[in-house]
C-alpha cells in the first residue's frame, strides 16, 4: 500500500470512527432524556426522544454506507478491515439501543397523568398489607439501571476508540449487575401486580426495565466486537471472564 493510499484511508476510517463516536453520543443522550422524562413526569421530553429517533436511524445507514463505500475503493486488509466490519455492526447496535431510549420515551407518553418522580420512589422494600407482607415496586432501580448502562455503553465506546481488549472484557460484569437489578424488579412488578386491582402501571415500568436491561446486553455485544476488531477472535468470550 503506498503513502497516499495509506493516508486516504487513514482519514476514511478517522472520518468514520467520528461518525460512530457522534452516534453514540446521541444514543447516550437520548437514554438520559427517556429516564428523565420518566422520573420527572415530561411529556415533551419524551416526546422530543421519540422524535429524535429518527436522526440516530439516519446516522446508522450513512455509517454503514461510509463503510462500504471503503470496502468497495480502498479494500482494507486484516486489522483495518475488521475495523471498518466492526464499525457497521456498532452502528447497528447504536441504532437499537436508540431503539430502547425510544421505547422507554413512549411509554412515559402513555404514563401522563401518573405522578411518577423521585419524590414519589418507594424506597422501602415491602410494606403492611392485609394479612401479610407485600413488597412494593423499588422505583430507584430503574434510575440505577439507566445509570449502569450508560456506563456501559462509555466504557464500550472508549474501547473501540481505544482497542482496549481488557476493557472490552470487563463489561460483561457490570452486565451482570443491570441483569440482577432487573430479576428484582421483574419480581417485584409480578407481586405487585398480584396485589392490585390496576396492574397498568407496573406492566409499563417493568417494559422500561427490560428495556434498560437490553441496553446492557447490546453494550456487550459492542464490547465483544471490539475483541474481534483487534484480536480477529469473535466468540462468546465474555461470558467466561472473570
Amino acid at each position: 500500500m503506498t503513502h497516499i493510499t495509506r493516508s486516504i484511508l487513514d482519514n476514511e476510517l478517522t472520518d468514520l470512527n467520528t461518525s460512530v463516536l457522534q452516534m453514540a453520543s446521541m444514543v447516550d443522550a437520548a437514554i438520559g432524556k427517556a429516564v428523565d422524562a420518566l422520573t420527572n413526569s415530561n411529556m415533551a421530553l419524551a416526546n422530543e426522544v421519540v422524535a429524535g429517533d429518527v436522526e440516530i436511524n439516519q446516522l446508522r445507514f450513512k455509517i454503514e454506507e461510509k463503510a462500504y463505500v471503503i470496502l468497495a475503493t480502498q479494500q482494507p486488509a486484516a486489522r483495518d478491515l475488521r475495523t471498518v466490519i466492526a464499525a457497521i455492526h456498532f452502528a447497528i447496535e447504536l441504532e437499537r439501543i436508540g431503539d430502547h431510549a425510544a421505547g422507554i420515551a413512549r411509554i412515559v407518553t402513555r404514563l401522563e397523568g401518573v405522578p411518577i418522580s423521585t419524590e414519589n420512589i418507594v424506597r422501602s422494600e415491602s410494606v403492611e398489607a392485609g394479612e401479610g407482607v407485600v413488597p412494593q415496586l423499588n422505583l430507584s432501580r430503574l434510575p440505577k439501571m439507566s445509570k449502569r448502562a450508560r456506563d456501559m455503553l462509555a466504557r464500550a465506546i472508549d474501547a473501540f476508540v481505544n482497542r482496549d481488549v481488557e476493557k472490552a472484557y470487563a463489561i460483561v460484569k457490570r452486565d451482570q449487575k443491570i441483569d440482577r437489578h432487573y430479576r428484582k424488579f421483574f419480581a417485584e412488578a409480578m407481586a405487585s401486580m398480584n396485589t392490585q386491582s390496576i396492574a397498568e402501571l407496573p406492566t409499563y415500568l417493568l417494559w422500561i426495565a427490560h428495556d434498560l436491561e437490553r441496553i446492557g446486553d447490546r453494550a456487550t455485544n459492542l464490547a465483544e466486537r471490539v475483541v474481534f476488531m483487534v484480536t480477529g477472535q469473535y466468540t462468546e468470550v465474555l461470558e467466561d471472564y472473570e
